[in-house]
């Protein structure tokens, strides 16, 4: 009797009452809370997660959270907005003195980053609204905006954060630590490969166990960014100049080169995607080169050069990682400069600056990226050498593993991206296709073509947990991107590849139809770029029916073109970048 209880299977969850995780790998969740017993025995107890209309998700609260804090700004903006959730409390009213007041962890001298505003003078005030403070006179320092948020409060000059760096005031330990919070959020957007915990920890450290100030101005200038058009905001050109100020400073310390690495890819992708090319353009190129000679590439192995003469210059090497979780973040850096190399090199028409070669220095030996729970439990994959990119497109590692995180399938999407766009680039149409370039297209194509359905698919992108979807979104675009970019030039002579380009496109189509008006300020700046690829094949295939004989409606195709007009309008509100081709577009259409 015992034995057949023990085998009698639960009872089955009523549709739809799943976590997030089960449904996304299809597995039979129990439905228990906070977590589910799969979820448990997988030890992913932050990971299962709820979506039955009872609760709110992670991002949800994020958000309301950033809310809250655009309305705390909001209120002080407006010296006569009152509201019973902001009470000002003058922080020398009960005679709190300045030893008992200015140390949480320790004083503001030894962490670089100030407490409490009790070190100013008695004018200073202190704004407190569940459990936050924000230090108000960092805001009216002379190197902020113009504008008080208090007026008519003096704002006197804070208190120096003197180090080795540079002689500027810092934020509060309490906003440095929400700016974060504000960024992370978003931080998939930029492909940072940090672990948050220990970067909202490192605030209350002495200054040399920080990240260096270029790294963490940076991350406040993308805070800023995102908060678009908030209060916020209005402090993202005081950021955006603090940052370019520390890049020379921090590249005086060796030990300071993965921040100054990752500091140039959120600057890049900042600047890209508000459609300042150039500089957007030299970030990149120099996060790159930094992560080449730095050997990030070869971050398993350490590598060493076989040859060097007495004038080699080596002052890049980095210092063997700490833990697990260092050496992650050293993997996922990487491969955040990877993409914005392959992907943003296609845009801008530039040659990519990690080179394709398979021999020395040029090689990636590197374990694909994993999500950072992983580095957190001490699991590595592959850490045998092998040439990862160079192996997907060779096909000659069936069965390594690993390789099929979200990001790795963002990386795997964004070499393709560019392989694509190369290949088709380098065919000179008055000459015969010769037998290795027919080679060489034939094997991309069938490399694009079985990458794809290894991507979860688009019908149940809206059963993932929000983070994962915008990233599959973004890994979705770039293969089929990749497939227009592969066929696109052959379409005009080639039926078959006109029609291959025009699938790919309404692929895309389909692809909008899932994301929802709230995804749109979490999607990768990249996606812009891809969908004018498909509305330039939709508007061909619109000229070729409107001028064929007998005539056949068009409408099926302006109704595609106006669904990635909606998207691209929405995505430009976030990134200003895509108002140009928004623009474009629409001229070409008002033309037909």
């Amino acid at each position: 009797m015992a034995s057949n209880q023990s085998t009698t299977p639960p009872p089955t969850l009523q549709r739809g009452k799943a976590c997030l995780r089960c449904r996304k790998r299809k597995m039979r969740c129990d439905g228990s809370k906070p977590a589910c017993q799969q979820c448990v025995r997988a030890k992913q107890h932050d990971a299962c997660q709820y979506d039955d209309g009872k609760g709110k998700t992670r991002t949800q609260l994020l958000r309301e959270h950033i809310e809250r804090l655009e309305q705390r700004i909001r209120e002080l903006e407006d010296p006569e907005y009152t509201s019973p959730s902001v009470t000002l409390h003058d922080p020398h009213r009960h005679g709190r003195s300045e030893s008992s007041s200015s140390s949480l962890t320790g004083s503001p001298a030894s962490t670089g980053f100030s407490l409490s505003v009790s070190s100013f003078s008695p004018s200073g005030v202190l704004i407190r609204c569940d459990h936050l403070a924000l230090n108000l006179e960092y805001f009216t320092a002379n190197n902020s905006p113009q504008s008080s948020w208090i007026q008519g409060i003096p704002s006197p000059s804070p208190t120096p954060f003197t180090d080795i760096y540079h002689e500027e005031p810092q934020p509060t330990v309490e906003l440095a630590q929400t700016l974060v919070d504000v960024f992370f959020s978003h931080c998939r957007q930029s492909l940072l490969g940090l672990h948050m915990g220990r970067l909202r920890e490192s605030f209350t450290r002495p200054v040399m166990e920080q990240h260096h100030p270029v790294l963490t101005n940076a991350i406040f200038l993308w805070a800023c960014y995102i908060s678009r058009p908030g209060p916020l905001s209005a402090h993202e050109s005081h950021y955006l100049s603090r940052t370019l100020d520390s890049v020379s400073d921090a590249l005086q310390y060796q030990s300071r080169l993965l921040d100054v690495i990752q500091a140039s890819c959120l600057l890049s992708l900042y600047f890209l995607s508000n459609g300042r090319a150039l500089e957007g353009s030299y970030h990149a190129n120099a996060a790159a080169s930094l992560a080449i000679q730095c050997g990030l590439h070869g971050a398993i192995i350490n590598r060493s050069s076989s040859f060097e003469t007495t004038a080699s210059i080596s002052p890049f090497k980095l210092d063997p990682p700490k833990d697990a979780i260092e050496q992650g973040e050293r993997i996922l850096t990487f491969w955040q400069v990877f993409v914005l190399d392959r992907c943003w090199s296609v845009i801008l028409h530039k040659p990519v600056t990690i080179p394709h070669g398979s021999d020395g220095y040029a090689s990636i030996i590197l374990p694909w990226p994993q999500d950072m729970e992983e580095y957190v439990a001490g699991q590595i994959d592959d850490l045998h050498s092998f040439h990862t990119v160079r192996s997907f497109f060779d096909h000659q590692v069936t069965n390594v593993r690993g390789g099929f995180s979200p990001l790795a399938l963002r990386v795997k999407a964004s070499a393709l991206f560019e392989r694509a766009h190369h290949l088709a680039s380098t065919w000179d149409q008055p000459l015969a296709m010769s037998s290795a370039f027919t080679d060489d297209f034939q094997t991309l194509e069938h490399t694009i073509a079985r990458f794809i359905p290894t991507l979860i698919p688009v019908h149940q992108l809206d059963a993932t947990v929000p983070d994962e979807k915008h990233a599959y979104i973004a890994t979705h675009t770039l293969a089929h991107a990749a497939m227009i970019n592969l066929y696109y030039p052959f379409g005009a002579e080639d039926p078959i590849s006109y029609d291959k380009c025009l699938r790919a496109a309404r692929c895309l189509v389909s692809i909008i139809k899932h994301i929802a008006d709230a995804d749109y300020e979490f999607l990768d700046p990249i996606i812009g770029p891809c969908w004018t690829c498909a509305v330039d094949t939709l508007i061909r295939e619109l000229n070729v029916i409107e001028s064929s004989w007998p005539l056949v409606s068009s409408s099926d195709v302006r109704s595609e073109i106006g669904a990635m007009l909606y998207a691209m309008n929405n995505l430009s509100s976030r990134f200003p970048l895509l108002g140009y081709s928004v623009a474009k577009v629409q001229k070409r259409l008002s033309g037909l």
